[in-house]
């Protein structure tokens, strides 16, 4: 209602402003050669007004004409380019569906209706990739290299291409390089990281953790387990040559995680060979309580070097307070106990877990004790036998390769902080261990050797 209020005050306001410029008195002299003309003032206005509009109407007439060519040849540009750009999303849809020949096709589609748009090559280089055409796809990423918007994608291209072809040099020479060009690209430092764990050049790879940005929760918790299994595998491996460094990376990795049992195994060892027992004792019995880990119990018993057996019984007497609470607890106390040669201390030890489904390492230590305390061959064998079907025993497991030792990147596939203590579901040809597979009956006698805990010597 407004906007027609409005706008018939407007057309009136015109109309009498035509009206009163047409009732103006006077006349404008025209001549143009002999012809002359004398109109009112207001008609004179009208007609400069329609000469002007006339004028105007004319010359775009003109200028249309004029510019048709370059207007028909900007149109078919548009149109060239939005089919170019129809192929190249088609292109990338058909690459992620699979159809890696079509994808190839409306890349050089696109290429030839885009010729200035790189992005047209990169995806002809990826469908060129994903069919096997190697050498082309080459090409194709050695040409986006010099171009600043391209040259991660053209290196993470050629990364991948020197993966499938099993040239790791190369595809980490290309990860260097894009991560020289991008600090922060993940690709690229999980290969170079990949790389250096995978060579045990733990110094640079704890320097490259630390550097990794972290910005989630999730981020910042992955990046202080990192750092902490690093630290560990640095002291490690410097344990023997340089102690006083090692244990300063130790307590660094006890920091980062708490009651790591490989990093607390190195601090006491260090702290044993000190001589400070005590201080290994601590960490030891902390160590042991967070996780009843075996290690922990077997170098708590040795802290004081040329102990005697009963003397290591005493220790583990004090280390598990309940021997049924836990049934690596109760493993832990009859191994003492029998190295000690009281034989009902181990048998009482072990007996709350016989009757439920005693562990691989239980049957063992029974036959230990059925052979030592009474001599009754029938009864070992009994229990040997049933070592055949017994569950096993927890031990460090990383992609199905079993160890009894910890280490800081999988035998498999060199990735870092790969193994676990957990009861093996299945494992490969075992390093320093006994399978997790079940043993054959005339390999038993080797398996209890096996099974029998080394004696750590500070």
């Amino acid at each position: 209602m407004i906007r027609l209020i409005v706008y018939l005050v407007l057309s009136l306001v015109v109309a009498l402003g035509a009206a009163w410029l047409i009732a103006l008195p006077g006349t404008v002299e025209i001549a143009f050669g002999t012809w002359r003309m004398s109109p009112g003032l207001g008609l004179a206005l009208f007609i400069a007004i329609g000469v002007i509009v006339a004028s105007i109407l004319a010359w775009a007439i003109i200028r249309r004409l004029i510019g048709a060519p370059a207007a028909l040849a900007r149109s078919n540009a548009r149109r060239k380019e939005k089919a170019g750009v129809e192929a190249l999303s088609d292109g990338m849809i058909a690459l992620q569906a699979g159809d890696f020949s079509r994808a190839r096709m409306l890349a050089r589609d696109a290429r030839a209706k885009l010729p200035e748009n790189p992005a047209a090559q990169l995806l002809e280089a990826r469908a060129e990739l994903a069919l096997g055409d190697l050498s082309s796809a080459r090409e194709h990423y050695r040409a986006l290299i010099s171009n600043e918007r391209t040259a991660l994608a053209a290196l993470s291209g050629l990364y991948e291409q020197a993966r499938t072809q099993d040239r790791s040099n190369a595809a980490i020479t290309f990860a260097r390089k894009a991560l020289s060009l991008s600090p922060s690209l993940d690709w690229a430092s999980e290969a170079v990281f990949n790389d250096l764990a995978t060579k045990g050049a733990w110094a640079e790879a704890l320097e490259m953790s630390a550097s990794l940005p972290a910005k989630t929760k999730s981020q910042k918790a992955t990046k202080k387990r990192r750092q902490g299994v690093l630290e560990t595998a640095l002291a490690l491996a410097i344990e023997e040559t340089e102690p006083d460094t090692a244990y300063e990376h130790a307590n660094r990795a006890l920091k980062s995680i708490p009651d790591f049992v490989p990093a607390a195994l190195i601090a006491a060892r260090i702290l044993i060979n000190r001589g400070d027992t005590r201080r290994a004792s601590a960490l030891l019995r902390r160590t042991w309580r967070a996780g009843f880990h075996p290690d922990a119990a077997t170098l708590y018993a040795h802290v004081k070097p040329g102990t005697s057996a009963v003397e290591r019984l005493k220790r583990i007497r004090t280390l598990v307070e309940a021997p049924d609470s836990h049934p690596m607890a109760a493993i832990v106390l009859a191994r003492a106990a029998i190295d000690a040669y009281e034989w009902s201390v181990a048998r009482n030890a072990l007996a709350p877990f016989l009757g439920k489904k005693p562990t691989r390492q239980m049957c063992l230590l029974m036959a230990e004790i059925e052979e030592g305390q009474s001599g009754d061959q029938g009864k070992a064998r009994e229990w040997l036998s049933r070592a055949v079907n017994a569950p096993a025993d927890p031990i460090w497991t990383a992609d199905g390769v079993t160890s009894e030792d910890w280490a800081p990147a999988s035998p498999v596939t060199g990735r870092l902080d790969a193994f676990e203590w957990k009861v093996p579901v299945q494992t490969r040809t075992p390093q320093k261990t006994l399978s997790a597979t079940t043993p054959d009956p005339a390999t038993l006698p080797a398996i209890k050797d096996a099974a029998t805990p080394t004696k750590t010597q500070p």
